[in-house]
């Protein structure tokens, strides 16, 4: 791959901000001559909300000059969007993601959004208890991951940055694209695609995997995110922003 094509992605991770969750998705991307920075947020930090996260990941930023897409995982989507507004970003990619709204916490978000519902409903159809997160996020995911993965502990998340607004007025004007696993058992598709919709006015663009498709599905993921550094060379297909 030549330079004019070299993108660097900047992972962004959901709750507990683990940048391990990244760590078979990077050797993919780098196999296919990107470069990757993945960052640690400090969720175990009572007094880090997300503009202490925000600002985590702009201290890892690569320097300028190169293109850049930041992908954030889940909750990291609140995060990855505050660093769309205030770095030089190529794109932005929503991965399983959370939506904000101006002013919204991310408390409110679970209730705004009819999450609970969704959430409910797909754990019924797939015989799960609502509260089984393990099946809910790892149901996909081979087995030495996740034993990997539960041998490491769960991560601390304090409850910080859900009880503060999300901070931004307005969506940064960064091209925008939303992935999301069609077998997600914790935000499922149907619901991804109503709150992409209502919130963004975009299309959700699908993938094979579940919540936690980095781990289930790090080759198809990276085709998906190199797919999408690709666009960069096209200025008509990079310049679709949310509405």
């Amino acid at each position: 791959m030549t330079d004019d094509t070299r993108t660097t992605f900047v992972l962004v991770p959901g709750a507990g901000g683990e940048a391990w969750f990244w760590h078979l998705l990077e050797p993919e991307l780098r196999a296919l001559g990107h470069d990757t920075v993945a960052v640690d947020l400090p969720a175990g930090d009572e007094r880090a909300g997300l503009d202490e996260y925000a600002a985590v990941v702009l201290a890892a930023f690569p320097p300028a000059g190169g293109r850049t897409v930041v992908v954030g995982q889940s909750m990291g989507g609140l995060t990855a969007t505050l660093v769309a507004s205030c770095a030089p970003v190529d794109m932005l990619v929503l991965l399983n993601a959370m939506v904000p709204r101006p002013g919204e916490t991310p408390e409110e978000w679970w209730e705004n959004t009819g999450f609970e519902a969704a959430r409910e409903a797909e754990a019924a159809r797939h015989g799960d208890d609502p509260g089984d997160i393990m099946a809910a996020f790892f149901h996909d995911v081979p087995d030495a991951v996740r034993v990997a993965a539960q041998e490491r502990g769960d991560p601390e998340q304090t409850m910080t940055p859900f009880v503060l607004p999300w901070p931004l007025d307005a969506w940064p004007d960064v091209p925008t694209r939303f992935l999301q696993g069609r077998d997600d058992r914790f935000f499922p598709l149907a619901f991804q695609q109503a709150q992409v919709a209502d919130r963004l006015g975009i299309a959700v663009d699908e993938m094979p995997g579940g919540h936690l498709v980095a781990l289930s599905r790090p080759a198809e993921l990276a085709a998906r995110l190199d797919a999408y550094a690709a666009e960069l060379t096209d200025p008509v297909r990079s310049a679709r922003t949310p509405s």
